[in-house]
């Protein structure tokens, strides 16, 4: 069993406070499934025809934190991390990927979000997210990367058992 060192949200507070820190929880829930493998059991994929893996999973979250606040309140044609267009899929593709530069690029990216989150004024700033042709608030980001942070949990939940029987929260 990994050593749990996240913060748990708080029971009550403001809106932004708490979508804040539930994203931070989600985010360090990540690390932690990954916490303790090697490289080769980070890449190790779940079953045929998937080539889904827990480092994929760290690649694919900095794409979508990169997509979803970079791009959207900072630099609407910035790069990709892993693709050279929007494809979130090249990114699941770990397997000449080390911890290193995976984590690297997503413990970056998670960054640059906490910061474009600190400094805007409220909830209700917008950006433009290219992929839709719309603009969106921060709330709706912050609400979104939630539901991907929940989501790819889950999938680093049977990842994480599958390596070396680990489960849990």
């Amino acid at each position: 069993m990994t050593a749990d060192h996240r913060s748990a949200p708080p029971l009550s507070g403001s809106e932004r406070d708490t979508l804040r820190a539930f994203l931070d929880y989600h985010r360090a829930t990540l690390a932690m499934k990954c916490e303790g493998l090697t490289d080769e059991e980070l890449r190790r994929q779940s079953m045929a025809p998937s080539t889904l893996s827990l480092l994929g999973l760290v690649r694919h979250m900095a794409e979508v934190e990169r997509a979803w606040f970079h791009r959207a309140f900072e630099d609407r044609d910035a790069p990709m991390v892993w693709s050279d267009e929007i494809d979130f899929q090249a990114a699941y593709d770990a397997s000449a990927s080390t911890r290193s530069e995976a984590f690297g690029a997503w413990e970056a990216e998670v960054e640059r979000s906490r910061r474009i989150e600190k400094e805007a004024a409220s909830l209700d700033v917008t950006g433009y997210q290219p992929r839709w042709d719309k603009e969106v608030s921060l709330r709706f980001v912050m609400t979104h990367m939630l539901l991907e942070y929940g989501r790819h949990n889950g999938h680093a939940d049977f990842l994480r058992e599958g390596v070396d029987g680990t489960v849990g929260a």
